[in-house]
């Protein structure tokens, strides 16, 4: 079965039963959601739905389907190997505040094993797991229950396995701890145990041995996850009922396409088989790591771009230009032509058009930004080479230079030179150290939390933007924020800096509409009737489903946005800007507080 009869599938299986199919969000987290800490992109399917499974309204109701963009960046380095990548796709259903165990389960099973709308999977071959109970919450016995009542329906009688979680004759269902089978997305708030669904890749040989060990080995292979969002975890730690509970599910689109394609591995799929083979009819000097490395990364770069970022320094621009930069290197080190990067964005782009229509659309744009990052690259190869004879450490050439750990190794190699790996990797994390502590004090995609203070700053970023245009000019546009309990930053197009007096026309703009107090009204719109009155558009709205939401502040500000924000301008208190500076070319940022 095809990948995209795979993700067909799912969509058709699960709108046919009441749920509404929305588009994926943006792999970089913004407004419009509600980020995890610290989070550069979306790196699961249920991050942009935070806000609903928090109890918001879905514009789309209470029951969704989706395919959803992801990128990790946590193992790049092990990128290359049979089962890591960068970008990701998860299947996802939804039901928020509807139907519950019963359904989720008898419908999982049902499209994995029905060969007209499902998978065709043979029930045979599948393991359950279940939340086995912890701090009071009891074992999870409805969903071991409707198990044993589904694999029924197949002839199975399924049985229990014991603590030891030993799978032998007739066992199916392996209740495992909050570790494996219990999920919270924070220190409070909705929590539940889960059901995770694995498959034996091995056909019609026995299945015996520790869950665990089954699972290390890859005899089965988890390939869907239902959370069972069913209590609310209060401050002072208790666990209680919700009277609305949810289900969150997910499948990776690329495990699956592995296993119902026969593969041993994701390269050697559909999703990446044109990349592949031209990789390898082109080389001089082939090697399967390097063509993997090259594939996933090219094919990363390509989605990311296609979502806004550009390579840079820092953040997500940052990590763009790392896998950008090591994709350049592995091409150069297979012998392809310096031009042959070009041909695999284009490959990306016509294999995965069909399902995102933005790659087509945004391909010229998608072109430039590769080759300009190719030819700075090229420029900066040059100058890092020159350091590399001049005997810089490994770990400067990287962060200086740009050059992978394996490239400095290769070069050191040819001239008879050993790297201190050890160094190298003690410095490294140190720097990661320091870099994880500066992501942990703000939160990527603006927002720093629910609390009282970041609603405050959210609402003043929408009356600053308003501010800005005011007194700027009409052409302004959001370029980032970042908001945490003690200040806000905001960075906007302008080409040289603010003059003190036309920041203290903004400033005192703000706290006027402030002393107005003005009700911030939230609107739920068909997108084009939306964009009638928003008076700025700062996000594609690719990205946005057909209804969105819009907040107003009376006739001075409307704005795209998932909220949350203040009741009325007045909760605001005093608007004072503290700083105005240069954030990159042609980016201003400004500081301001709230007192």
């Amino acid at each position: 079965m095809k990948s995209s009869e795979i993700r067909q599938r799912y969509l058709k299986f699960f709108e046919k039963r009441g749920h509404k199919i929305i588009p994926s969000a943006s792999l970089v987290p913004g407004d419009y959601i509600i980020p995890d800490k610290g989070s550069l992109f979306t790196t699961a399917g249920m991050q942009p739905l935070i806000p609903y499974l928090l109890g918001e309204k879905h514009p789309a109701g209470k029951r969704i389907v989706d395919v959803q963009k992801c990128v990790r960046t946590g193992d790049i380095e092990e990128v290359g190997d049979n089962r890591h990548l960068t970008f990701f796709e998860m299947l996802g259903n939804w039901s928020l505040g509807d139907y519950f165990k019963k359904d989720s389960i008898a419908w999982s099973l049902e499209f994995l094993t029905s060969k007209e709308e499902g998978l065709g999977l043979d029930p045979n071959r599948l393991y359950i797991s279940v939340f086995k109970g912890w701090d009071g919450i009891p074992r999870d016995e409805e969903s071991i229950s409707l198990w044993k009542e589904n694999f029924r329906k197949h002839n199975i009688e399924a049985e229990v396995a014991g603590e030891d979680e030993i799978i032998k004759d007739q066992i199916k269902i392996i209740p495992l701890g909050k570790d494996d089978n219990f999920w919270i997305a924070g220190q409070t708030g909705p929590c539940g145990g889960d059901t995770e669904f694995f498959y034996d890749i091995k056909v019609g040989e026995k299945l015996e041995g520790k869950f665990a060990d089954l699972v290390k080995s890859g005899r089965i292979v988890e390939i869907w996850n239902n959370v069972f969002m069913e209590f609310n975890k209060t401050s002072e730690g208790k666990y209680e009922k919700l009277a609305k509970p949810n289900v969150d599910t997910g499948m990776g689109l690329e495990r699956t396409t592995v296993m119902l394609q026969g593969k041993d591995n994701v390269f050697e799929t559909d999703l990446f088989e044109s990349s592949m083979f031209y990789i390898k009819s082109n080389s001089s000097t082939y090697d399967e790591r390097s063509a993997r490395i090259i594939a996933d990364h090219i094919r990363s770069s390509v989605f990311i771009i296609s979502d806004g970022v550009i390579p840079s320094n820092t953040e997500s621009g940052y990590i763009l230009r790392r896998i950008m930069r090591r994709a350049i290197r592995f091409i150069d080190k297979l012998g392809l032509s310096k031009d042959s990067i070009f041909d695999l964005v284009r490959i990306v782009i016509n294999n995965f058009s069909y399902a995102y229509p933005n790659l087509k659309t945004k391909e010229i744009e998608i072109l430039e930004v590769i080759k300009n990052e190719d030819e700075r690259f090229r420029q900066t190869l040059e100058k890092g080479l020159r350091e590399f004879e001049k005997g810089t450490d490994a770990f400067n050439l990287f962060q200086s230079y740009g050059f992978p750990l394996e490239m400095t190794i290769e070069l050191a190699k040819e001239k008879g030179i050993s790297i201190n790996i050890d160094e190298f990797n003690d410095k490294m994390k140190k720097h990661q150290e320091i870099s994880k502590a500066g992501s942990e004090q703000k939160f990527k995609g603006g927002l720093a939390g629910t609390g009282e203070m970041e609603t405050k700053y959210h609402t003043a970023t929408h009356l600053l933007l308003a501010a800005l245009r005011k007194i700027l000019g009409g052409e302004i546009v959001q370029k980032g924020s970042n908001i945490t309990t003690e200040r806000m930053r905001f960075d906007f197009n302008w080409p040289e800096k603010v003059s003190a007096d036309k920041l203290k026309l903004v400033e005192d703009l703000v706290n006027q509409k402030i002393g107005e107090k003005i009700p911030v009204e939230m609107l739920e719109l068909p997108k084009e009737e939306a964009k009638k009155i928003v008076t700025t558009l700062s996000f594609d709205l690719s990205k946005y489903g057909d209804i969105v939401k819009v907040y107003k502040i009376g006739d001075f500000s409307a704005e795209f946005c998932g909220g949350p924000h203040v009741k009325n301008t007045a909760e605001l208190g005093h608007f004072k800007i503290v700083k105005e500076e240069a954030s990159s070319a042609g980016v201003r940022r400004i500081k301001a507080v709230l007192k």
